[in-house]
């Protein structure tokens, strides 16, 4: 499985925030559009589809009391219009993506040629939806909220015995969330849980576009969504959607903490020269504590250490892995320092530690 393609990807859900009007739609996507270029990020919009003719019972097609049923009927678009959407996102320099909440609606991502396909957090084990997305061999983002230990291990087990790329994005499915229900540990819990897969976060926190984004990024989840929306024309934006500005503040964020977590994750990182020299200044260099004799045998009786360490001295780091057991070379005077050429010692045969102990210091 090549899950390279969830890397640093953030998407950015339109759900129906159209509201079934072809150029409100173009407007969000024209708008986000510029705030992506603008953070030089790799992003996806992402539109939900659904069969509504099939979808809803037609018992319940007219009833306006049911919040669900009446969101989605009125938010209506045509194929045409979708298609128009699809083409309009490519073409701004963004990946197509949608959430298909039905069988027919998978059909659609194909005909669309979506690159990434969306499990929502209602679906993530309804098993016949998720056959036929396994069909189209996608590459598949599962939103993880309400699920059970159980149905995530079978899961994970389903799409991997498929050899299908999978992400899975740590959700708490409550429109909106406090901040105290983020529950960021449990970015760790799915990285350990699965290693293999790469975890994101989809949030729904609505009063801070910046923290969540860094501890997510720094426990590791390499993938994010957002809903979005515009607010230009006066319609009431959800609270857990976010308008152009705070996905702006978003992605400054997340930069923020992937410059600051830095690319040593999986190797012991390499110290700044600056901070080598910092540290140097406070290293103790060895001095002699009376005159010493050259061929004399050096103990702790004839030794000191103190600061400032001098160029070419040997310092209480190379001490500590001697032992002591150095020899003389040369006469030293009291309270001169003791330099790596004054000794007998395995470090005069390694050319880096000799350049770096004769850099060093005063």
């Amino acid at each position: 499985m090549d899950n390279t393609v969830f890397e640093d990807l953030f998407v950015l859900e339109m759900a129906s925030n159209h509201q079934g009007d072809l150029q409100r739609g173009l407007r969000i996507v024209s708008q986000f559009a510029k705030i992506v270029r603008f953070n030089n990020v790799r992003a996806a919009i992402k539109l939900q589809f659904r069969d509504l003719d099939n979808f809803i019972h037609k018992d319940f097609v007219d009833r306006d009391d049911i919040r669900y049923v009446k969101r989605v009927t009125d938010t209506r678009l045509s194929k045409q219009d979708f298609a128009v959407l699809v083409e309009t996102i490519r073409g701004s320099g963004c990946i197509p993506m949608a959430t298909p909440f039905d069988e027919a609606s998978v059909d659609l991502c194909v005909e669309f040629n979506m690159p990434i396909i969306k499990v929502a957090s209602a679906d993530n084990n309804d098993w016949m939806l998720l056959e036929k997305i396994a069909k189209t061999r996608k590459p598949v983002i599962v939103s993880t909220g309400g699920m059970s230990k159980k149905d995530l291990d079978d899961l994970v087990t389903f799409f991997a015995h498929r050899n299908i790329s999978l992400a899975l994005n740590h959700c708490v499915a409550a429109y909106p969330h406090e901040d105290s229900e983020a529950e960021l540990g449990q970015i760790d819990y799915l990285r350990n849980r699965y290693p293999k897969l790469v975890i994101g976060y989809s949030c729904h926190e609505y009063q801070d576009w910046t923290s969540s984004v860094k501890i997510a990024y720094a426990k590791g989840a390499r993938t994010f969504e957002r809903h979005i929306d515009i607010n230009d024309d006066g319609f009431q934006v959800a609270s857990y959607s976010s308008l152009p500005h705070q996905i702006d503040t978003w992605f400054k964020a997340w930069k923020k903490a992937k410059e600051m977590c830095g690319n040593s994750a999986h190797e012991r990182r390499i110290p700044l020269e600056r901070e080598v020299a910092y540290l140097d200044s406070y290293v103790r260099g060895v001095y002699a504590k009376h005159d010493l004799k050259k061929g004399q045998l050096l103990s702790e009786d004839d030794i000191y250490l103190a600061i400032p360490l001098q160029k070419g001295q040997i310092s209480s780091r190379e001490l500590m892995l001697g032992r002591f057991g150095h020899r003389l070379l040369a006469d030293c005077t009291k309270d001169a320092p003791l330099t790596i050429s004054d000794l007998d010692t395995p470090y005069s045969e390694n050319s880096d530690l000799l350049k770096h102990i004769y850099d060093r210091g005063l």
